[in-house]
């Protein structure tokens, strides 16, 4: 079995006391279509990054906007492929005994169940290779109206509506996401989702596609490194005028985040190796995550009664 690789990083059962095992997943993620990450619901999210002698306002994709749209999916999923589990996203609602509640946890909910599951999965902010000049755009849309003629100047004709800020197709975002303590079937729950997710982002129903390209699983005692010093480390792979890059090449780009991560796990001497067999493990839950996820339903309620016992 293709999991068997990811023992150095997992448990064989949930266990209530923290241990150190870290899985740490290396994503890119592409946008496909224009995608709206803003907070104010019209700006869209910046930053402000050194690089050396210099700086650039990268679009920010912060990590409520992954996990967010990750645990949506994840949650839709289970309940196609386990007959017996009707979770929701309610906050209130939340069974807290099913494979997603356990693996990304949840709060007390309004049943009888007085208890309280933290998250094993980390998710950090995500920064754009290119500063924000060059992916971002505003967009007006003429206001509704249904008169036969209507004034061309003047304040009447100031009708135009400012849409939110939109980040371009092409944008790529470099993605460190980290299991701890998770099992082997865990792991290949998360990573079935992020192989199906195709939507991140306000109004995802309509835009916000994206394509997540997995480039390497890590295994070991510590976290790897973060997202932030992947994507300086990738421009400076790259070269600092990536920024300022009308395109970029996207299987270019996805060679030089995996050379930055490898580097930089080199470089600090960090316990996290690469799994070998990058492709197999993804076939290998292509292929089982149904079994996968049986099995790992069955130990999740197994921990949740452990805990209230």
């Amino acid at each position: 079995m293709s999991l068997e690789q990811l023992d150095n990083g997992t448990v064989e059962e949930l266990t209530n006391k923290p241990e150190n095992n870290y899985v740490s997943i290396l994503v890119l993620r592409e946008l496909e279509s224009n995608a709206v990450f803003t907070t104010n619901g019209q700006d869209a999210d910046l930053g402000t990054i050194g690089l050396n002698d210099d700086e650039y306002s990268p679009v920010l994709m912060f990590m409520r906007k992954q996990s967010g749209s990750d645990r949506r999916f994840a949650k839709s999923m289970q309940r196609e492929m386990l007959d017996d589990v009707e979770c929701t996203m309610d906050v209130n609602e939340m069974c807290q005994e099913c494979p997603e509640c356990v693996m990304y946890g949840s709060a007390a909910s309004s049943s009888d169940r007085n208890i309280s599951i933290t998250s094993r999965v980390m998710y950090d902010t995500a920064y754009t290779l290119r500063d924000a000049k060059k992916i971002v755009e505003e967009k007006f849309q003429n206001a509704p109206g249904d008169n036969y003629s209507q004034e061309t100047s003047g304040e009447e004709a100031m009708t135009g509506i400012r849409e939110p800020d939109f980040v371009q197709p092409g944008t790529m975002f470099p993605s460190v996401i980290t299991l701890k303590d998770a099992t082997p079937e865990e792991v290949a729950f998360f990573l079935s989702t992020t192989m199906k997710n195709k939507r991140y982002g306000a109004t995802s129903s309509r835009q916000g596609r994206t394509k997540n390209h997995i480039l390497g699983i890590y295994t070991g005692g510590e976290e790897g490194p973060s997202n932030l010093a992947v994507t300086k480390k990738t421009i400076e792979l790259l070269g600092e005028e990536t920024v300022e890059q009308d395109t970029l090449d996207s299987e270019t780009v996805q060679e030089r985040v995996k050379q930055a991560f490898d580097q930089l796990v080199e470089d600090d001497r960090l316990d996290c190796e690469e799994v070998d067999s990058l492709e197999e493990v993804l076939d290998d839950v292509r292929e089982n995550i149904e079994d996968y996820l049986e099995s790992q339903e069955e130990k999740s309620r197994e921990f949740v009664e452990s805990v209230e016992s």
